[in-house]
C-alpha cells in the first residue's frame, strides 16, 4: 500500500502562503488539501477561487479539496477552473449525492464524499463503487488544531470492509489530528491519504515532519 500525506494549507503561514507552498513542493508532500469552508456548513469561513486559483499557480503537485459547504453542486465547475484535481463533497451537505458525484468526474476532478464523526460509513453502500476517495473526518470539521477521535481507527476497519465487498477501488483518506504519533496505526488499519495540518506547519521542521508521517 502506498502511504500518501495532504498537508492541510488551513494551517499554513497565510502572512507568508508562497513560502509555504514552496516547501511543500520540495517535500516528501503528495497533495496539496486545501478545506474550503462557507461559515455555513461549519462555523469558520476559508478561502475561495482567486486564492484556490493562486495556489494552483505556484503548486506542483495536485490539489486535494475538501468542501465544507452547503449546496456544493451550485460551484463544482468553479472549483475545477481553479484548479481543483480532486474535489470532495460531504455527504451531509448533499441532497442527490449520485448526480454530484457523477458531475464531478464529468468536469475531470477525481470525485470523494466525506463523512462526519457521527455519520456511519453503511450510508454510502449506493455510491462508494463510483467514488474515488472517501474522507473520513477524524475531528469535527471547521476548526485546526482539534483533538483526535479514537472511534477513527474503528470506522476505518468498518469502511475498508465495504470497500473488499464492493470492490471499490476508492482511497481512504483521513483528515483531523493526525500526528506523527498515530500515523503508523491509521495507515495500518487502512488509511491510505494522511491529511495533517497543524502537526506540519508548528513543527520545527515542516519538511521533517511530513517525512515521519509519511514513513511511519
Amino acid at each position: 500500500m502506498k502511504q500518501l500525506i495532504a498537508p492541510s494549507l488551513l494551517s499554513a503561514n497565510f502572512g507568508d502562503l508562497k513560502s509555504d507552498i514552496i516547501m511543500l513542493n520540495k517535500s516528501e508532500a503528495d497533495w496539496f488539501h486545501l478545506d474550503i469552508m462557507d461559515g455555513v456548513f461549519v462555523p469558520n469561513i476559508t478561502f475561495g477561487f482567486s486564492i484556490i486559483q493562486s495556489i494552483h499557480n505556484i503548486a506542483k503537485k495536485p490539489l486535494d479539496v475538501h468542501l465544507m459547504i452547503v449546496q456544493p453542486e451550485r460551484y463544482l465547475s468553479n472549483f475545477k477552473k481553479a484548479g481543483a484535481d480532486v474535489l470532495t463533497v460531504h455527504y451531509e451537505a448533499c441532497s442527490h449525492l449520485h448526480r454530484t458525484i457523477s458531475e464531478i468526474k464529468a468536469l475531470g476532478m477525481k470525485a470523494g464524499v466525506a463523512l462526519n464523526p457521527h455519520t456511519p460509513v453503511h450510508l454510502l453502500e449506493d455510491s462508494i463503487a463510483e467514488l474515488d476517495l472517501v474522507l473520513i473526518m477524524s475531528v469535527n470539521p471547521g476548526f485546526g488544531g482539534q483533538s483526535f477521535i479514537e472511534n477513527t481507527y474503528q470506522k476505518i476497519k468498518k469502511l475498508k470492509k465495504l470497500m473488499i465487498e464492493t470492490k471499490s477501488k476508492a482511497l481512504i483518506e483521513v483528515d483531523g489530528g493526525v500526528n506523527t504519533t498515530n500515523a503508523k496505526k491509521l495507515y495500518k488499519v487502512g488509511a491510505d491519504v494522511l491529511v495533517a495540518g497543524n502537526s506540519v506547519f508548528s513543527a520545527k521542521s515542516s519538511i521533517q515532519a511530513i517525512s515521519s508521517i509519511k514513513n511511519s
